[in-house]
C-alpha cells in the first residue's frame, strides 16, 4: 500500500503523467513486492519560482533540466537495504527515461513508517498483520 509523491519543476504531458504513474505502480511492485491495486501515484507540478537549487529558481523552460523528487512511503521492516537501493536506482533511470536528463539535484526518497501510524481502508498495517487475511 505504499504512496508514491512526485512533484516536478516542469509539467509533463498527460502522456508522460500515465506513463508515469503506470510504470512506477509496476516498478514498485516488482522491485519492493507491493500490491499494485493498493499502489497510489500522486503528480505534482510545482510553479515558477517554487523550485530553488543552490539558492536560484529552477526555471520551468526546455533550455534547462528538468528536477523531480520522488517520494515513497512504505511499512517499516517490509523492504531490505538492497531492495531499497535497487528501487531508488531504477526510479531513478525511469525518471530519466520519461521526462529526459534531470538535474542531479533531483532526489528520491524511501520513507519507513510505522506499521500502527498508517493504512488504507480504515485500517492501519498493524491492524492487518493482526488479521493475515486481511479482514476484521
Amino acid at each position: 500500500m505504499p504512496t508514491l509523491h512526485l512533484q516536478l519543476s516542469r509539467s509533463p504531458s498527460e502522456d508522460q503523467r500515465s506513463a508515469l504513474a503506470r510504470r512506477l505502480t509496476a516498478l514498485t511492485a516488482e522491485v519492493l513486492g507491493k500490491r499494485a491495486v493498493v499502489t497510489a501515484v500522486l503528480v505534482d507540478v510545482l510553479a515558477a519560482g517554487h523550485w530553488y537549487i543552490d539558492g536560484l529558481a529552477i526555471e520551468a523552460n526546455a533550455s534547462t533540466p528538468g528536477t523531480a523528487r520522488l517520494s515513497i512511503d512504505i511499512t517499516q521492516g517490509t523492504n531490505t537495504p538492497a531492495q531499497k537501493e535497487a528501487f531508488v536506482q531504477a526510479a531513478w533511470a525511469l525518471l530519466n527515461e520519461l521526462l529526459g536528463p534531470l538535474d542531479e539535484a533531483s532526489y528520491i526518497i524511501v520513507r519507513e513508517l510505522p506499521a500502527e501510524d498508517w493504512g488504507y481502508g480504515g485500517r492501519t498495517q498493524a491492524a492487518r498483520r493482526a488479521r493475515p487475511d486481511g479482514f476484521s
